[in-house]
């Protein structure tokens, strides 16, 4: 028996019964998926590098 702690509400719980891991309860994954969708979390990433080869506009 493992317990973990839920990263959406803190309640700890048994990793190796939660048919819902990482989370505690189907709730939990649903808030999750939802803050994902809303972009409330996102991946870090780079700006795209400018193509050397494209013209550059003219002012």
């Amino acid at each position: 028996m493992t317990p973990i702690r839920c990263s959406i509400c803190g309640k700890k719980f048994d990793s190796e019964s939660s048919a819902f891991m990482p989370f505690c309860s189907e709730r939990c994954k649903r808030i999750d998926f939802g803050r994902w969708l809303d972009e409330r979390y996102g991946l870090p990433c780079e700006p795209p590098e400018e193509n050397a080869d494209s013209p550059e506009e003219e002012a």
